[in-house]
């Protein structure tokens, strides 16, 4: 069967369609993050699909917010045996104590703590928060570098901050675009597909056709990248 795609945001929410041989339309909201997927026939049109969506809308806000409030990540105690990821690799975590300097390394399979004695679980959580946010930042400009001549744009401003709901976001106004912390979690070519995605809003404002187009040209695989994004809830790792 053939099909086709658009990629709409209605009142808000940002909604993937996928027009196919079918009969009856069909609206979708999938976790973790409550994203929105429309299957629909190919007679219809977006005008037509975004009345269909407006219809449902206090169906998919209820979706929505059951999945948004749904247990995140019990805390972390940051001790001896906890695993976390670091571009997408599990890692067991090794806390030495030692008077000093407090910082993480990288050591083969294992994510290293140095910490002076009797640093609290906080102040351990604030050092991985702070490293991780170093190793988004120090990947970031050659990211921007390789796309700025690809997708013939100029990156003014960015910065890295925590959010709940979204990987980045992209301010045309002020061409401020941020990127989610969370995303050093993430295989590196997710926090590629990130860059690919909030760059091209500076050519395109909204998540529509054209937009779709613009990232399919330059990232073909962005589905399978978005994908492995949306896997898992932010801020949500698996422990055993």
């Amino acid at each position: 069967m053939s099909t086709a795609s658009a990629y709409l945001t209605i009142r808000g929410i940002d909604v993937d369609v996928i027009y196919k041989s079918i009969k009856n339309l069909h609206i979708g909201v999938y976790p973790p993050l409550g994203r929105v997927r429309v299957a629909a026939p190919h007679q219809l049109d977006d005008e037509q699909v975004r009345l269909a969506v407006i219809q449902r809308l206090p169906w998919i806000k209820e979706q929505r917010e059951q999945f948004r409030s749904a247990a995140r990540q019990s805390t972390r105690e940051m001790v001896t045996g906890e695993s976390h990821y670091v571009w997408g690799v599990r890692r067991r975590m090794k806390v030495v104590e030692r008077p000093g300097r407090a910082h993480f390394e990288l050591d083969g399979e294992r994510l290293l703590l140095y910490v002076p004695p009797r640093t609290s679980a906080e102040r351990r959580r604030e050092l991985l928060d702070q490293w991780y946010r170093e190793q988004v930042r120090h990947a970031i400009p050659s990211l921007i570098a390789k796309w700025e001549p690809i997708l013939e744009v100029s990156v003014s401003r960015w910065s890295i901050k925590r959010m709940k709901t979204k990987w980045g976001s992209c301010n045309r106004e002020t061409g401020h675009i941020w990127f989610n912390v969370e995303l050093a979690k993430k295989p590196p070519a997710c926090l590629e597909y990130i860059v690919v995605h909030e760059m091209a809003h500076y050519l395109e404002r909204h998540h529509d056709d054209r937009f779709t187009k613009l990232v399919e040209r330059s990232m073909p695989n962005w589905r399978s990248l978005r994908d492995q994004l949306n896997s898992a809830p932010l801020a949500d790792e698996q422990w055993k």
